[in-house]
């Protein structure tokens, strides 16, 4: 399986350079604004990473990191041309994983894409052999990641059911 790249960029000139030159080993969809693409994906968990510009012309790309994060776990690479400390620190404290400034190579962004894709799928928990986890009266199920309490569900982010499932399934260890 290809990996899928979503690129949010609004110069048109760098969003084709870097998809031009990303094709050849990632299939890249590309969006010139925030709101565009934030429509149109439906599903975050589809694509292995985000490049996403912080100076859009609807939207600020901090507010896309705050969406993405609400439902995803894919890495996200910032690419701007803001170089100061404040922002880096917001950027990755939100949930960004990297921070490329303008001008990049592209060889770099290459390697970094990589470098983070390969994380994320190292990192991924693995299937549990029983799919249902119950520790005093909550039900984790691994498979359709749903959480009830009493039988009554328990609506959680998916970076929530991480941290709840991996505390769960090391009691006395946190």
């Amino acid at each position: 399986m290809e990996n899928k790249i979503m690129l949010i960029e609004d110069d048109g000139e760098i969003r084709e350079m870097v998809k031009d030159y990303l094709s050849g080993e990632f299939e890249v969809t590309a969006f010139r604004d925030g709101t565009t693409a934030i429509q149109t994906i439906a599903d975050y968990d589809k694509y292995s990473l985000a490049l996403i510009d912080l100076m859009l012309p609807d939207m600020s790309g901090m507010e896309i990191i705050k969406t993405i994060r609400q439902s995803s776990n894919i890495p996200i690479i910032i690419i701007t041309a803001k170089d100061n400390d404040t922002d880096k620190s917001l950027g990755l404290n939100l949930g960004a994983d990297d921070y490329v400034v303008k001008p990049f190579s592209l060889i770099e962004l290459s390697a970094r894409i990589k470098a983070n894709i390969r994380r994320a799928k190292t990192y991924q928990p693995l299937p549990d052999k029983n799919s249902i986890l119950k520790i005093k009266g909550i039900e984790i199920d691994t498979i359709s990641h749903t959480v009830t309490r009493k039988g009554t569900p328990i609506d959680l982010t998916p970076i929530e059911f991480e941290i709840l499932h991996l505390l769960a399934s090391h009691p006395g260890q946190a």
